[in-house]
Order: structure tokens, then C-alpha cells, then sequence
């Protein structure tokens, strides 16, 4: 599958990302961000429309270990748009022409915040809305508004025959919209399995990207960005 979308990061992402806690998990951090958002939002970072960390950048990190390749987009008309926009969230893949990722100033310049939301415009789901995920996690309904329900709709997904993986920097944190301070999501058989973590793509997440896309020739992302 050929891919020539473009992706233009903006200095936005070469910002120095904001010191957190380690213990608090992506979605925690994405879910404060995007609460005041005026965004129609799915899963908490999915819109409808459909930096410097220490010494490596975000896109490094991709380049490093995948054969994805953002690029600077010059007049290409299928790019993903980094913006500082009203929280964190990202189309699902390829929507065609100019699809936003936002990255607000405050709250969203983290390092798995944003390795987070480019694998949505890559194309990838929450771990935890995986076809196969109730061998692994149980889904505490009553722990969660009913409202929010939706999030948790299991996805008839390709898994690339990798494996479920709790610590994906794509899976939610146990109480991920819970209405009660219980958890929303208990891993099953083990309930004290940590999920959810902020600290970058594991080993998992680098082969999805790779399978998906480095079979044939490698793909250049182009971002465009601004203030």
C-alpha cells in the first residue's frame, strides 16, 4: 500500500514537551486537555472529520525505528495539518486533502502525546478496541456514563498478528471516563497488570507501523504546520 500523505510538523512539535508525572497515563492527559474542547470528539482524540525531547525529536523517533517519513509539505494536497488547536486529537488515517492534528500549547506537548495522536492519522485504534480484547480486558460498564459508552465499542480490527499489548501507547488507563473513581477497564487474568503509559511507542506499536507500511516501498507523511 502506497502512501503519499504529508505531514508537516510545525516548531509546535520541536517545543520543548511539558513535565508531567510518569504515573499518569495518556488518556488521563489527553481527556483534561480536550475537556473544554468545542471538537465533536470519538473516544476522547478522534475528530469526525473523517520537538525536542531531551536530543530526539518526535519525528526521529519514527524515523528511527519505522519507515515512516514525514516530510515538509510543499504543495501536495493529501497533508496532515499540526495545529495548536482547542485540545489533543486526530482524524482516524487518511481522510484525503488537508486533515487537522491538534496539539494544544497547554496540555498536549508530551512526548507519548504526540507519538499518540500521529498513530491515529496513521491509521491506528485504541488498543482496547481491539476485535480480540475481551481475552485480555474486562470493560466495568457500570463504572462508566452512559454517555461515554461509545469509547469502549469494540472495533472489527486488523491486528497484524501482533499480540494485545497492555503498555501500547495506544491503550487507555483503567479508569479512563469512569464516573466513579473505579476502574473502567480491568485487564483480565491478571487485574493488577499496569496499563496505559506516557512514555513512548513499545515494541509493538514500532512492528504494527512497520507491517502496515514497509512491505513494498516506504511511505513519506507530509506535515504542514502552524501557529
Amino acid at each position: 500500500q502506497k502512501m503519499k500523505t504529508c505531514l508537516s510538523l510545525l516548531l509546535l512539535l520541536l517545543g520543548l514537551c511539558q513535565a508531567q508525572p510518569l504515573d499518569m497515563d495518556i488518556i488521563t492527559d489527553i481527556l483534561i486537555s480536550n475537556n473544554d474542547s468545542n471538537e465533536i470528539l470519538l473516544e476522547g482524540d478522534l475528530s469526525q472529520a473523517q520537538p525536542l525531547v531531551g536530543e530526539e525529536s518526535v519525528d526521529d523517533s519514527f524515523h528511527q525505528t519505522t519507515c515512516i517519513r514525514f516530510v515538509p509539505r510543499q504543495n501536495q494536497y493529501d497533508h496532515i495539518s499540526v495545529q495548536s488547536g482547542g485540545g489533543c486529537y486526530s482524524s482516524l488515517g487518511r481522510t484525503g486533502g488537508r486533515q487537522v492534528l491538534s496539539l494544544r500549547r497547554s496540555g498536549c506537548m508530551n512526548y507519548g502525546i504526540m507519538q499518540h495522536e500521529l498513530n491515529h492519522a496513521l491509521g491506528f485504534n485504541h488498543e482496547q478496541t481491539r476485535s480480540d480484547r475481551d481475552q485480555y480486558v474486562r470493560i466495568n460498564w457500570r463504572n462508566i456514563n452512559r454517555r461515554s459508552a461509545y469509547n469502549f465499542k469494540k472495533k472489527n480490527t486488523n491486528n497484524l498478528n501482533t499480540p494485545y499489548d497492555y503498555t501500547s501507547i495506544m491503550h487507555y488507563g483503567r479508569r479512563a471516563f469512569s464516573i466513579n473513581g473505579r476502574d473502567s477497564i480491568t485487564p483480565i487474568p491478571n487485574s493488577r497488570v499496569r496499563i496505559g503509559q506516557r512514555k513512548g511507542m513499545t515494541k509493538n506499536d514500532i512492528l504494527r507501523i512497520n507491517r502496515l507500511y514497509c512491505v513494498v516501498k516506504p511511505p513519506t507523511v507530509c506535515l504542514q504546520t502552524s501557529n
